[in-house]
């Protein structure tokens, strides 16, 4: 894992963009066709503009929604549907070749099966993703689900993730913050060839330094970030404000919990 330290979380999030991009020009140089996958809230404001602007051959790549609430209409501000087609989708310059976006309205175990089948024939290039401030990767809280190889999944989102969803303006009160998401799973997530993790502000603060101290584990389930080979975690001044050392640095890849290498 690379930790890239930007004193401005908006220049993080511009570098995040640009080296996402590079990686998806690649991958179309290689392939000819890339597959993505797009992470909501607050952390991802910085980059998502961005990297809509980037060079990039838009009309060859599919896209997919990495989690959503279950039972909120797409018309609700926070619908995670509804900001990435405010914050990225419609901002390109030609449409996706696909974007399969995570419908919670109808019942999520069918639509998490649905998903399921269609990124199973999707490798992934790259994922653009953040961290919750009690340490979840997607809406995967603790203890997270380190052994489940479904790709999609139904949770339910813990107290702590509810009211950080509040805090963050999306909901007018705890009662009106959803209880259940559809979320893609911690294994399908580490499939995915880069994993580029855009995580600025304070609130995080605490979760970045037991993910990146602490053992890895599901209590702190972004902490399996580090079992993955190529993966690049941008901080501001805020989020790396607990760790123990300051500044860019490389940590060792470590081996998953499951065995074998950290991108089953």
């Amino acid at each position: 894992m690379e930790v890239l330290y930007h004193e401005k979380r908006e220049d993080g999030g511009a570098e995040a963009a640009r080296r996402g991009a590079g990686f998806l020009r690649q991958a179309l140089e290689d392939r000819g066709e890339a597959n993505i996958i797009l992470a909501t809230g607050l952390s991802q404001f910085d980059m998502l503009p961005i990297l809509a602007a980037e060079d990039v051959a838009w009309e060859r790549v599919n896209a997919f929604h990495l989690d959503e609430y279950a039972g909120l209409s797409l018309h609700h501000p926070a619908s995670f549907r509804a900001v990435l087609w405010r914050e990225f989708a419609r901002k390109l310059p030609v449409p996706l070749k696909s974007f399969h976006w995570i419908n919670g309205e109808g019942d999520p175990e069918a639509e998490r099966r649905r998903l399921g089948e269609i990124v199973s024939r999707h490798p992934i290039d790259v994922a653009f993703v953040g961290i919750g401030e009690n340490g979840h990767l997607a809406f995967n809280d603790p203890p997270a689900d380190f052994s489940t190889e479904s790709p999609y999944l139904v949770v339910k989102l813990d107290d702590r993730c509810r009211r950080q969803q509040l805090g963050e303006g999306w909901f007018k009160s705890l009662e009106e913050v959803p209880e259940r998401a559809i979320s893609m799973s911690i294994r399908q997530i580490m499939k995915s060839a880069r994993i580029v993790v855009t995580c600025p502000d304070e609130r995080k603060a605490g979760a970045v330094r037991d993910c990146l101290e602490s053992e890895v584990g599901n209590l702190r389930p972004a902490s399996i970030l580090r079992c993955h080979p190529a993966v690049w975690l941008y901080l501001d001044a805020g989020s790396a404000a607990r760790l123990p050392w300051k500044g860019s640095r490389n940590l060792p890849e470590l081996p998953p919990p499951w065995g074998g290498t950290g991108s089953p």
